[in-house]
């Protein structure tokens, strides 16, 4: 069986996974139209993308797979009604974004020290990602309390309400988009659970733009009662709000799950998952991202210190803002703001996770422990790969 097979220009290795039993076409997935699916059997999305009828009705598509955790853009529903496969990569990013979340942290001032002096993190949000993040920081020694009313909460480790999770020194917002009762999260921050945030707090939103009311956000951080503020999400993507991005302590373009070990593994989940519904020989295991360069420590380094060398050794935060701020701060139409937004993420360097990484050097002997809390192996060799 060849299948033809349309995929986002954003989503890496489809020719490496599935070259091998179709023909892969590229396509910018925020300007998908119907009339380009006439002849194609799989389709491959990201988030940009609007999966409905509107986009397949009519159209000979079988299976459809996004290379993302979420999945609010697509219509479950109406696949199942068309007898329509789906898959999505649950978990292929988490990594990603809670080196993120850590890279965010460490940027700001002294929240890193505070934290590993018995600060806490709130989480909101207890999916793959925020499962990992909670796994993360118990492992650095971190507090954290977790909000998660959209799941049982026997199954919710340190659970807490939302108002005890927005008292933390840190929020960092994972949850899914949705407007379903009894617990939407659109909006879930709205003027009064942001006025419960301390001026001094760190927030954090690497879910998506309107689980944060950004009208709200913006007039709170224009009357100067903080928090302290990181988006990385919008609400209006691509076009987003200008006076909201010269507010916030840090912006990024929505590639918070963006390494190039996240992206790669998505696609590897669609290829098996695609290559099992159509009972097709299976595709490569072998990644074609090549081994990361090792990093280098020195014992001088305080634990903080390491924590911060070595997240961005992997992940300069500060380099993703400078080049947002550069593409949308500048005097041009709004159509021209969005063009410059999804060129950012459209090409996006190569960044690779800190987790799994060997790294070289002295280290305090108390310290050891916080190379395998970031996923690090020791190496003794003492000259970079």
């Amino acid at each position: 069986m060849s299948l033809t097979i349309l995929a986002d220009e954003n989503i890496p290795a489809v020719e490496h996974y599935l070259g091998g039993i179709g023909r892969v076409q590229r396509v910018d997935g925020r300007k998908l139209q119907r009339t380009q699916l006439e002849s194609v059997d799989v389709l491959l999305v990201r988030s940009v993308t609007r999966v409905d009828a509107a986009l397949l009705d009519g159209c000979p598509v079988k299976f459809v797979g996004t290379a993302t955790s979420g999945i609010d853009h697509v219509d479950r529903e109406y696949l199942d009604e068309r007898g329509i496969a789906f898959a999505y990569a649950p978990g292929a990013n988490a990594n990603s974004v809670v080196e993120y979340v850590l890279a965010a942290i460490a940027a700001v001032g002294e929240k890193l020290e505070q934290l590993l002096a018995g600060g806490v993190v709130g989480i909101v949000g207890y999916g793959f990602i925020g499962k990992a993040m909670a796994a993360r920081l118990a492992a650095l020694g971190i507090r954290y309390r977790i909000c998660d009313p959209w799941l049982d909460q026997k199954l919710v480790a340190h659970v807490a309400e939302i108002d005890s999770v927005l008292d933390c020194d840190v929020v960092t917002l994972h949850a899914e988009l949705t407007t379903a009762r009894p617990w939407p999260s659109y909006h879930l921050l709205g003027a009064a659970q942001l006025q419960r945030l301390r001026p001094d707090a760190l927030l954090i939103n690497a879910s998506r733009g309107a689980v944060v009311d950004n009208a709200a956000l913006l007039a709170q951080l224009d009357g100067g009662r903080g928090p302290l503020t990181i988006l990385d999400v919008w609400e209006g993507e691509p076009d987003i709000s200008c006076k909201l991005l010269q507010r916030v302590t840090l912006g990024t373009a929505h590639i918070a799950g963006y390494s190039l070990d996240g992206k790669v593994l998505a696609t590897r989940m669609l290829a098996e998952a695609l290559t099992s519904r159509l009972r097709l020989p299976p595709s490569p295991i072998v990644s074609p991202a090549e081994g990361a360069t090792a990093l280098s420590v020195s014992d001088t380094l305080s634990a903080a210190g390491l924590v911060r060398h070595l997240v961005q050794s992997r992940y300069d935060i500060h380099r993703d803002d400078a080049l947002l701020r550069q593409a949308i701060l500048v005097d041009q139409p709004s159509v021209r703001r969005g063009q410059r937004f999804d060129l950012l993420r459209k090409s996006y360097r190569e960044r690779r996770e800190l987790a799994g990484s060997a790294v070289y050097g002295a280290l305090q002997a108390e310290h050891i422990g916080l190379l395998s809390a970031l996923g690090c192996v020791r190496t003794h060799q003492t000259t970079p790969v």
